[in-house]
């Protein structure tokens, strides 16, 4: 079977590529807008099944997997700030706690129609920042348009107390050991 990423993001793709195997990429244009009363998890997975399903519904004898990611700190989603204002309220509203990211896993088999589907949570803890160190940090990396206003892949490592979480690639945006599982139970194997 033939597998796809419906997703345009260069950090899935890059993740994906850590297996080392055969995919193809797509967009799956799906509005991503928030249903009244739905949680972040709610939300999560249900996007990543609409994406995965929606090229899915283009393909046949596939695997395509779907993923969203969404950042809680205190219950409210926060997003990807864009401006550097909107950033240091982020990182000064994160200084000293938990943000917690749901990630929406979804492995979609267009020739059965069935699909699998899960919602894997990560918690990064913050250390106590200072308006100096969130300024330093922001002047050095520009984080504008990563969710919470960091990259813990790069710089933004230094802002952490801890990671709590089964897979720190969970925290990028695509749960590998969760998809690993997932493909080997649609008999696609890695290994």
């Amino acid at each position: 079977m033939k597998l796809i990423l419906a997703s345009t993001s260069p950090f899935r793709k890059a993740i994906l590529d850590k297996l080392g195997i055969d995919f193809d990429t797509a967009s799956p244009e799906t509005d991503e807008t928030a249903l009244k009363n739905e949680t972040p998890q709610q939300l999560v997975e249900r996007l990543s099944i609409a994406k995965a399903k929606a090229i899915a519904d283009k393909v046949s004898d596939s695997l395509v997997i779907g993923s969203d990611q969404v950042s809680v700190i205190d219950g409210e989603i926060i997003g990807k700030p864009h401006t550097h204002e909107n950033a240091v309220k982020q990182l000064q509203n994160a200084s000293g706690k938990i943000i917690t990211f749901y990630t929406g896993l979804c492995l979609y088999n267009s020739s059965t129609k069935q699909y699998q589907s899960e919602v894997v949570p990560f918690n990064v803890v913050f250390r106590e920042l200072t308006d100096q160190q969130i300024e330093n940090y922001l002047q050095k990396e520009t984080p504008y348009n990563c969710a919470g206003s960091f990259k813990s892949e790069a710089l933004g490592i230094v802002l952490f107390e801890k990671l709590e979480g089964d897979d720190p690639n969970t925290l990028m945006g695509l749960p590998l050991i969760r998809l690993v599982n997932m493909l080997e139970h649609e008999n696609f194997l890695i290994l």
